[in-house]
């Protein structure tokens, strides 16, 4: 063994005479090796290692701080040992290659933290930060993978959602000219209204179900609203389908789900400033709850445009 290389192993709880407190004399060992016994991991090193940094582990090993020894005379720290080999060679090269683990960066900084060494706790507060930023995007759309799933998440979200179905495969007619420029509007509106408001709203996208092109909207767990943009189009000899882009409907049943925002109660000045009437006002108080409820819009958009271009006498 040679340099400050350390040597790992557990130990296993020993049965004797307790620890010995003494000051340890580190000038007088220069760059010979002390042993340390971390938590029952027990590594070598040097003085000139531990004292490098204006440290916790230089205050003990320069003379300033009492240390224990057991028999054998092992120097004991009361802390894991699972990543004091990490914190040696941060002492020795001041860099090291941090864990990938976000949990294991965590329990390093924790480490670092206890024994004083401010560089290190930076490099993990800087990792962690950067893992945050790439693991966790602000934005996030859940992609539904069967009906129960989709239950599960609209009962279980404390905010409104918004899905958007679409699957172009279940067409049972050919397409009118327009309707994937249309279908990709849609799309594109879905992915715009998720980047505004992904903060108050869940947005969740249906690729698995029967619609060509359908909008659905809840609050607190009910559904409330659905915009199909799809209707059948009688032309020639032939039936077409056809998507439409109502962009308008869209965003205005967007704008009511977030009158179902946490508290899970709905506002009751929101509700009555976006009902259609506001007859009826000298009833009570838990009347007038529960009118407001009820006027809430449930807009059920379902067109089926029926017209034929064939020529008369045909």
């Amino acid at each position: 063994m040679s340099g400050d290389t350390c040597l790992t192993t557990t130990l296993c709880p020993a049965v004797g005479p307790k620890p010995k407190t003494c000051s340890f004399k580190g000038g007088s060992l220069g760059n010979k090796y002390v042993r340390l016994n971390v938590g029952g991991s027990l590594y070598y090193t040097t003085v000139q290692v531990l004292t490098r940094h204006d440290t916790m582990l230089k205050a003990m090993f320069s003379g300033r701080m009492e240390v224990l020894t057991d028999k054998e005379g092992w120097i004991l720290i009361d802390r894991c040992g699972k990543h004091f080999g990490t914190i040696l060679n941060y002492l020795r090269d001041d860099t090291i290659a941090l864990p990938k683990h976000r949990q294991e960066i965590k329990e390093l900084m924790a480490e670092a933290k206890y024994y004083l060494i401010q560089g290190l706790v930076d490099m993990c507060q800087a990792a962690l930060q950067d893992k945050k930023e790439l693991y966790e995007p602000v934005c996030s759309i859940p992609i539904i993978t069967s009906p129960k799933e989709e239950e599960r998440l609209i009962e279980s979200s404390m905010k409104p959602v918004v899905k958007l179905l679409y699957n172009r495969s279940n067409n049972k007619y050919s397409y009118t000219s327009n309707s994937d420029d249309n279908l990709l509007k849609n799309i594109e509106l879905f992915d715009k209204l998720s980047l505004r408001f992904n903060g108050r709203v869940l947005f969740i996208k249906d690729v698995i179900g029967d619609e060509i092109c359908c909008w659905s909207f809840y609050g607190q767990g009910r559904k409330l609203a659905e915009v199909c943009c799809t209707s059948i189009v009688y032309a020639t000899e032939k039936k077409q389908t056809k998507v439409e882009f109502p962009e308008a409907r869209i965003y205005e049943e967007t704008l009511n789900v977030l009158l179902y925002e946490t508290p899970r109660v709905p506002d009751n000045s929101l509700l009555e400033a976006t009902s259609r009437s506001r007859s009826q006002a000298s009833h009570s108080e838990d009347d007038e709850g529960f009118e407001l409820r009820d006027r809430v819009r449930r807009i059920h958009v379902k067109r089926y445009s029926t017209y034929d271009d064939r020529q008369l006498g045909h």
